[in-house]
């Protein structure tokens, strides 16, 4: 399966990373090597992600990494990352399509 990711997950995790990097460039730089590192295994396990409790689709999956949600979602040939939020963040609002 190839990954794509969505302009909103892009825009995530360079938040996600700036905000880090204002106290610590080495722990922005390592969290996102660790995402990128969780999302390349979807590629072989792409149903080892929980389904998202609030959509309650199938497809629409999550793995949950330290206060990070990366959700994702499978298609036949592709998995979409749709967005990395924190998990305190309320996903209702966030439009989550390819």
């Amino acid at each position: 399966m190839e990954l794509k990711w969505t302009e909103l997950a892009v825009n995530d995790l360079e938040g996600i990373r700036d905000y880090i990097t204002k106290d610590s460039e080495f722990y922005a730089i390592r969290l996102i090597e660790r995402v990128f590192q969780v999302i390349e295994k979807l590629k072989l396990f792409p149903e080892s992600g929980r389904v998202v409790p609030e959509i309650d689709d199938i497809n629409i999956r999550e793995l949950i990494l330290m206060n990070y949600r990366i959700i994702y979602k499978i298609e036949k040939d592709f998995i979409y990352i749709l967005a990395i939020i924190h998990g305190s963040r309320n996903i209702s609002n966030i439009k989550l399509n390819p």
